[in-house]
């Protein structure tokens, strides 16, 4: 794995490691330590719907992959606390038809991660959207734009629109701005099926 790239996620290439993420527990874990920073397993716990055993057990399980590490001791030195080892991850299906593992691996990981985000939107409109001010309530919301691109081309887009993010996602904090807060900006990106029309621009 590899922490290379422009946002600083980290590369998940090894298939074991992708089935080691596909679990909900453990995907919860990993967004707690990138979203709040590092915490012990019983910390964790409430949050991610497991003991605090069950979650320590997970932790070691992510560990073992690199997708966590331990962290600076806390007030507390007799327990172990955790953080991320990247502020994000990344893989994708690999494209050799003939890495059947990998391709198997890359598709569970995708569909638990589609199903654990489902709903996010929802709730935040329910909870969230409501309470915000305005000039949030202005730059909120959903867009829905179909493109007719080549692999390629969407490929570029991708890049593009990482290009745009990276300055903001790997700031220092001290260089966030006074009135800043999170910003979740949720993006998919789904072809469509060889038989789809194309002759429609949206």
């Amino acid at each position: 794995m590899d922490s290379t790239n422009r946002l600083g996620d980290i590369e998940i290439t090894d298939p074991q490691a992708m089935r080691a993420l596909a679990h909900p527990v453990r995907l919860a874990i990993l967004d707690h330590l990138q979203r709040h920073g590092p915490a012990t397993a019983t910390q964790l716990a409430p949050g991610v719907g497991a003991t605090p055993s069950v979650t320590s057990w997970h932790l070691r399980h992510l560990a073992g992959f690199g997708l966590v590490r331990d962290s600076e001791p806390g007030p507390d030195r007799r327990q172990r606390r955790w953080e991320a080892a990247a502020r994000g991850f990344r893989f994708e299906t690999p494209k050799d038809p003939a890495d059947e593992e990998g391709r198997a691996a890359a598709r569970v990981l995708s569909q638990q991660m589609f199903r654990r985000y489902a709903d996010f939107p929802s709730r935040w409109a329910a909870e969230v959207e409501p309470s915000l001010d305005p000039e949030w309530r202005a730059s909120a919301g959903m867009a829905h734009t179909r493109v007719v691109v080549s692999a390629e081309e969407l490929a570029a887009i991708e890049d593009g629109i990482e290009r745009l993010l990276a300055p903001y996602v790997t700031r220092d904090p001290a260089e966030r701005p006074a009135d800043g807060r999170g910003v979740r900006l949720m993006r998919y990106v789904l072809p469509e099926g060889a038989e789809e029309p194309t002759g429609q621009s949206r």
